[in-house]
C-alpha cells in the first residue's frame, strides 16, 4: 500500500493474446497431399522401371538363345536352384524354429546369451561364409591338418573329409547362416502366445513335446512362413557363396550368361524367370499368413512358464543351442580375425583396403540418404492419404526388395545406357559438347539399384516409426493451420527420428554387403570391400581377402545389436517351474 504523500507508482498494462491460429483450406490441405502422393508415385516408378526393362530387353532376344537356354542352361540351373531353395528351407526351419523354442519354453544357465546370440549369423554375407569355409576345411586347411595331427597322418590323401564344395556343402552353410530371419519371428510369436492355451494343454496331459507339436508349432507357421520366406529370398540373390560352392543358380547363370558370353538378352530372359520364381515365394508366404490375425488375442496375456533344466540338461541344452552359433558366426569370424591379424602383422594395411573402404562407405552412404528420404515420403503419403493410392504405391515401393540383385542390375543397365545416349546427344548438338557416361559405369547407377533393393527397409522403418504417432496429433496440426509438410517437420519427424536412424542403419549395412548389383554395375577399376572379396576368393588367394571380409563383418554387427534390442516383444515377466 502506498503511502501517503509518495508518487503513485506508474503500471503498464501489457496485452498479451496467443496468435490466431492460420487458417488452412481444405484445397490448400489437398493440394499439399497431393504433392506427398505425387512423390511417392515416383518412387514407385523408380521400382517399377527396371522391372518393365527387364521385359524390353528379354523381348529383344531371338529364338535361337532362348531354345539354348532352355537346352543347356536353364534345366540344370532350375534344379539346382530347386534343390538349394528345399534344402535351405529345411534348414532355417529346423534350426529357426528349434532355436526360438528353447530360448522360451525353457531355462538354463546361459539361457539370456543365447538369446541374442542366436541373430549373430546375420552380421556375416553368405559368401563370406562361404569364403572363410573354403579355408577352414581345405585338404590341407587347418580344420584337416589338425584332424591329421592327431591321428598320425602326415600325408593329406590319408584323410579327407567331404568337400564342402558340393550341393550339400552350400545347403548347409547357407542354411546355419540364414536361419536367424526364421528364428526372429518365430520367437516373437512363442513369446506372445497366451499361457492359457499351452497350460490346458498340459492339463489334459500333454507333455513339454506334444504341447510343442501340437499346439505351439501350429500357432507358429504364419511366423515360420515369413522367415523361410525372406531366407529364401536370401538364398535366391546370392551369387558369391554359389560361385564358390560349384553350385550353378539361376543367379550365378544370369552373371554368367552376361558376363562371360555378352548375351544381355539371354541374362534377361534367364532373369524372368527368376523373377517368377520370387513370385511364388511371395504368393506362398502370402498365403502362410492369410490366418495370422489366429493368435492376435493373446499379445496382452501372460507368457507361458519356461520349465527349468537344472544341472547336465541345461548344460546340455546351451551346448545344443550353441552349435548353430559356432557354425554359422563363431568359426568363420575368429578364422577371419586370425587371417586378417596375419596378413596385417605381415604386409599392413594397404592403400587398396584404405581406397576401397571409401568407395564402400561413399555409395553406401549415398544411396541410405536417399532411400531413407524416399521411404519416409512413401510412408507419410500412404498415412496422409485418405483413398487406397497411398497404400498402393508403398506396397509397389517395397517391391524391390524381393527382387535379387542381378534381377535389378540387368533391368537397369539398357535404360540407363540409353539416356545416357539421349544426353549425349543433346549436348552435342546443342553445347557442341560430349557429356558421355553419366549414369552408366558410374557410381550413380549402383546407388540407383540399391535405392531400388532396399527402399524397402526405409518405407518399413518409417511407416513403423509413422504408426506409433497417435492421429489425433495430425489432426490438431491441421487445426492450427499446418500443411502435411509443416506437421511432418514439425510433429512427425522429432517423433520418428530414432526409427528412422534405425531404418539408416540396415539399409547402409546392407548396401555394403550387396554383391551381386554391385558386381555387374560397378565403374571401371572401382572396387568395394565386397567385390575385392569377391576377386580374392575367385583367385584362391584367401588369406588377402581376410581384411575386406572382416570389415564387412564388424560393420554388419551394428544391426544384430539393434535388432537383439528391439526385436523382443514387450510382455510380462515369466516364471521358471521345475520340470
Amino acid at each position: 500500500m502506498a503511502c501517503a504523500g509518495s508518487p503513485v507508482p506508474r503500471v503498464a498494462f501489457v496485452s498479451v493474446t496467443s496468435p490466431a491460429p492460420r487458417r488452412l483450406t481444405l484445397s490448400t490441405w489437398c493440394s499439399g497431399v497431393c504433392g506427398w502422393v505425387a512423390a511417392s508415385g515416383a518412387a514407385a516408378l523408380l521400382v517399377l522401371f527396371p522391372i518393365g526393362a527387364l521385359v524390353v530387353i528379354a523381348a529383344q532376344g531371338s529364338g535361337d538363345v532362348w531354345a539354348h537356354l532352355v537346352a543347356n542352361v536353364l534345366p540344370t540351373a532350375t534344379l539346382n536352384t530347386a534343390i538349394l531353395l528345399a534344402g535351405v528351407g529345411v534348414v532355417v526351419v529346423a534350426v529357426g524354429t528349434g532355436g526360438a523354442w528353447l530360448v522360451t519354453a525353457y531355462d538354463f544357465p546361459g539361457r539370456r546369451i543365447l538369446d541374442w546370440a542366436l541373430l549373430l549369423p546375420l552380421a556375416l554375407p553368405t559368401y563370406i561364409v562361404a569364403y572363410a569355409y573354403l579355408d577352414l576345411l581345405h585338404p590341407v586347411g587347418p580344420v584337416q591338418s589338425a584332424i591329421r595331427d592327431v591321428l598320425g597322418l602326415s600325408n593329406p590323401q590319408d584323410l579327407r573329409l567331404p568337400d564342402v564344395r558340393s550341393i550339400g556343402g552350400a545347403i548347409v552353410l547357407l542354411g546355419f547362416v540364414l536361419y536367424p530371419y526364421v528364428y526372429l519371428s518365430t520367437r516373437a510369436l512363442f513369446l506372445m502366445q497366451a499361457a492359457g492355451l499351452l497350460d490346458a494343454a498340459r492339463t489334459l496331459g500333454a507333455g513339454q513335446r506334444a504341447v510343442f507339436f501340437r499346439v505351439a508349432l501350429p500357432l507358429a507357421r504364419p511366423a515360420i512362413a515369413v522367415g523361410a520366406s525372406l531366407a529364401l529370398m536370401e538364398t535366391l540373390n546370392d551369387i558369391g557363396a554359389s560361385e564358390f560352392l560349384g553350385v550353378r543358380t539361376l543367379t550365378l547363370s544370369i552373371y554368367s550368361t552376361w558376363i562371360n558370353q555378352s548375351n544381355l538378352a539371354g541374362a534377361a530372359q534367364l532373369a524372368l524367370v527368376m523373377l517368377l520364381v520370387v513370385v511364388m515365394l511371395v504368393v506362398i508366404e502370402r498365403y502362410a499368413r492369410r490366418r495370422q490375425r489366429f493368435a492376435g488375442r493373446a499379445q496382452r496375456s501372460s507368457q507361458p512358464e519356461r520349465r527349468r533344466l537344472p544341472g547336465l540338461r541345461g548344460l546340455s541344452a546351451l551346448g545344443l543351442g550353441l552349435i548353430p552359433v559356432i557354425i554359422g558366426f563363431g568359426a568363420p569370424a575368429f578364422h577371419l580375425v586370425v587371417q586378417a591379424a596375419r596378413r596385417i602383422e605381415f604386409a599392413g594395411v594397404s592403400d587398396t583396403i584404405v581406397t576401397e573402404t571409401v568407395n564402400t562407405v561413399a555409395v553406401a552412404g549415398g544411396a541410405t540418404v536417399i532411400a531413407v528420404l524416399l521411404g519416409l515420403a512413401v510412408a507419410y503419403a500412404a498415412r496422409i492419404d485418405n483413398g487406397r493410392t497411398g497404400q498402393g504405391l508403398l506396397r509397389i515401393a517395397s517391391l524391390g526388395y524381393a527382387l535379387p540383385g542381378t534381377v535389378v542390375a540387368i533391368g537397369l543397365l539398357s535404360p540407363l545406357a540409353g539416356l545416357d545416349n539421349l544426353v549425349d546427344g543433346v549436348s552435342r548438338d546443342v553445347l557442341g559438347v560430349s557429356t558421355g557416361l553419366l549414369l552408366t559405369g558410374s557410381a550413380a547407377a549402383l546407388i540407383y539399384a540399391y535405392v531400388v533393393r532396399f527402399l524397402a527397409v526405409s518405407a518399413g522403418g518409417a511407416e513403423a516409426g509413422l504408426n506409433k504417432v497417435s492421429l489425433t496429433l495430425d489432426q490438431s496440426a491441421r487445426t492450427l493451420g499446418e500443411t502435411p509438410t509443416g506437421a511432418l517437420r514439425r510433429v512427425h519427424l522429432p517423433l520418428i527420428r530414432p526409427a528412422l536412424g534405425a531404418a539408416a542403419i540396415l539399409v547402409f549395412v546392407d548396401c555394403m554387403k550387396e554383391l551381386p548389383a554391385t558386381l555387374l554395375l560397378r565403374p571401371l577399376n572401382f572396387e568395394t570391400l565386397a567385390t575385392h572379396l569377391y576377386g580374392e576368393a575367385s583367385r584362391g588367394t584367401y588369406e588377402d581377402g581376410a581384411l575386406a571380409a572382416l570389415a564387412i563383418v564388424i560393420v554388419g554387427l551394428l544391426p544384430v545389436m539393434l535388432l537383439a534390442r528391439l526385436s523382443k516383444p514387450v510382455v510380462p515377466p515369466q516364471r521358471s517351474v521345475d520340470n
